[in-house]
């Protein structure tokens, strides 16, 4: 490889440009998990008293929650590297004086969709021009069967988008919902909005997804069980009227944000990277799974357990990869990693093939034909499916397409990063529209890949 400047971003534009530098080396950490960060928020300000949060991931979607509770009564402030929350209690939300901008996060905007639809308030939540073409039925059905009512903006083809008004029922009826799509999202809206809600509220869930919500709740004094019933669905039951009681959190990294840079540098050569203190939870990392058996030399070292999470440091060497044939069953534990394997599979020997992935179309962009164009546009045999892509790789280097031609991330912050990853093992480089969007989630991210760079030297 050439030692070309490794990132580096066009004058007068937007567009960032990585190319191949050398072996990524080092001990780095990432920000906060997202998931949990919103959650902590969202349940300190609800418990009465004081929270206290460290670790927290202070990227523009969990300002957005914070900023959301804030204007529904919240307390929330930061001091040092401690964020503070003084709760409202279960029922204790406000009335909000204006609408309520949440930018680009679905996360905040369908968990708060829950927190709203039981309390006795009417709640307007607006978002960027990304979050606005997201469907939000899935979440308005099974708040509307408790109780609350929705006017929301609807799209073209015929789904709720926002803006989207919500009021609220108090007291909301409790019911028992059976998810028809694996969605931590839906699951956790309802089971929020069923703390305020008299009687049990059930959850069953025919396909695991993220479990936070329910190790979270449980922290905070919910009334919460889970069941395992005889076809292997688990039956999630909360009893409402809660009073929760409050926490103090340590938010451990979050394994979406670490697979970046343990994708870079299993791709590169000679890399040798310790990502520290990141979550492991068994319902998120599907991604180390699948890249272990595509040859993935990646160790867990100093495993523990902090505020009910498993947590570990993550060791991996550059590997060649080959490709596989990725269990559908196993994407709802990965199911935001799966831009950043499309470029592993790019890199293996052989072809990959996944499926079950509809819900990447509905997530900050269509993500499996943005990064099937970028793909192409990089010179990779790749074949768009409805449901997943096929990538065959060759084992070597990205080929590269045309000089200079940036690749469109949609202003989604996993396709950007993905695509900066793959700029590291594409033998002209690629440019990426706009970085911006990586805020959201992880910023300093382009920092970061430097400073891996930087250390060999």
């Amino acid at each position: 490889m050439t030692s070309k400047p490794k990132v580096q971003t066009t004058a007068g534009t937007k567009a960032t440009s990585f190319t191949p530098a050398g072996p990524l080396t080092g001990r780095i950490t990432v920000p906060g998990d997202k998931s949990i960060s919103h959650r902590s928020l969202i349940l300190s300000s609800l418990a009465v008293g004081k929270s206290q949060i460290t670790g927290l991931l202070e990227g523009e979607d969990v300002l957005a929650t914070a900023a959301a509770l804030r204007a529904m009564g919240a307390t929330i402030e930061k001091s040092d590297d401690t964020w503070t929350v003084h709760g409202v209690g279960v029922g204790g939300l406000m009335q909000p004086d204006t609408a309520i901008d949440l930018g680009n996060s679905g996360t905040s905007v369908r968990l708060l969709m829950g927190l709203v639809a039981s309390h006795d308030i009417s709640v307007t939540f607006t978002g960027d021009a990304s979050l606005s073409k997201r469907p939000m039925g899935r979440v308005i059905e099974p708040l509307s069967t408790m109780g609350a009512e929705f006017t929301a903006r609807m799209s073209s083809d015929g789904k709720a988008c926002l803006p989207l008004t919500v009021r609220g029922l108090c007291p909301a009826v409790p019911m028992e919902y059976r998810l028809p799509v694996a969605s931590a999202q839906v699951k956790s809206a309802i089971l929020i909005a069923g703390l305020n809600t008299p009687g049990v509220t059930r959850v069953i869930e025919p396909v695991l997804t993220r479990d936070h919500s329910e190790t979270m709740l449980k922290g905070f004094g919910a009334d919460l069980t889970v069941e395992t019933d005889k076809d292997g669905s688990r039956i999630i039951s909360l009893t409402g009227e809660a009073e929760l009681s409050p926490q103090k959190i340590k938010v451990p990294g979050d394994p979406s944000s670490a697979a970046f840079p343990v994708v870079a540098a299993l791709l590169v050569p000679g890399s040798d990277i310790v990502v520290e203190n990141v979550g492991i939870n068994p319902t998120r990392a599907g991604l180390f799974t699948v890249l272990q058996k595509m040859g993935g030399d990646i160790s867990f070292k100093k495993k523990r357990t902090v505020g009910g999470e498993p947590v570990a440091d993550i060791h991996v060497k550059h590997s060649k990869l080959t490709g596989i044939d990725v269990p559908a069953d196993i994407a709802p534990s990965m199911i935001d990693e799966f831009p950043i394997l499309f470029i592993a599979a790019a890199l293996a020997e052989g072809t990959t093939i996944t499926g079950g992935l509809s819900e990447l179309r509905v997530k900050e962009s269509d993500r499996l034909s943005q990064m099937a164009a970028g793909l192409s546009l990089l010179g990779v045999d790749v074949t768009e499916r409805e449901d997943g892509l096929i990538i065959t790789g060759n084992g070597e280097l990205i080929p590269g397409g045309k000089k200079n031609a940036a690749i469109e991330t949609a202003l989604d912050h996993r396709i950007a990063m993905s695509f900066a990853v793959a700029g590291l093992v594409t033998k002209k480089g690629a440019t990426v529209d706009d970085m911006s969007p990586t805020e959201t989630s992880f910023p300093g991210f382009a920092d970061m890949l430097t400073a891996l760079q930087d250390s060999t030297k």
